[in-house]
């Protein structure tokens, strides 16, 4: 199942970022950025839990004041349990500088009192793509970074595949793009009669 988003008649099949170099590059983009604190724990909150994006906008600050949070999918109806231990430091961080209390929205909109919107994260991910030099960057390009390192460090598609609430294992894997990433390794070292 490939997830692509339609932009002007063309489909953007949206990417992990793989290497360490790019997260990095990624993050010092958005600090830089306008709402650039915002934007920065949006990122690592993405990349660290593998929550969907509609899922991270909305949530408040009593959202993430304990560790191991449960969040409502939005999409599914069902629980899940994310771990915040390695964001505590940022989280609250960002709270305390940006006076927030319990109700607040942990990633408000730059307007009005509501929280940044899902196409809101999609304008900013891309433009940050773009001035890495990549347009297959986009809002699942988070969940999809968080399931690559997963996998990689872990090797365990089942854990993931559980995880992200996906029905087999081969599904897990297109999605990271660890399939794709092995056919192209593969392909790498092939050398037929030369």
């Amino acid at each position: 199942m490939r997830k692509s988003r339609t932009k002007k008649g063309k489909k953007l099949n949206v990417q992990p970022l793989r290497t360490k170099d790019e997260i990095e590059d990624m993050k010092v983009i958005l600090r830089h950025s306008q709402m650039g604190s915002r934007n920065y724990l949006l990122f690592l909150l993405g990349i660290n839990t593998g929550l969907r994006c509609s899922d991270i906008v909305q949530l408040k600050v009593k959202d993430v004041i304990e560790d191991n949070p449960v969040i409502v999918e939005q999409k599914t109806g069902k629980w899940r349990q994310i771990s915040l231990t390695s964001l505590r430091p940022y989280i609250s961080l960002y709270i305390q500088n940006n006076e927030l209390t319990g109700n607040d929205w942990l990633f408000g909109s730059r307007v009005g009192d509501s929280h940044i919107t899902v196409n809101g994260v999609y304008r900013m991910l891309t433009e940050a793509g773009k001035k890495l030099g990549r347009n297959d960057i986009g809002t699942h390009t988070m969940r999809k970074t968080y399931g690559y390192w997963f996998y990689k460090q872990f090797g365990d598609v089942r854990s993931l595949m559980i995880d992200f609430g996906h029905s087999t294992q081969e599904t897990t894997l297109h999605y990271i793009g660890i399939t794709q990433d092995e056919v192209l390794s593969k392909k790498q070292q092939l050398a037929i009669g030369l």
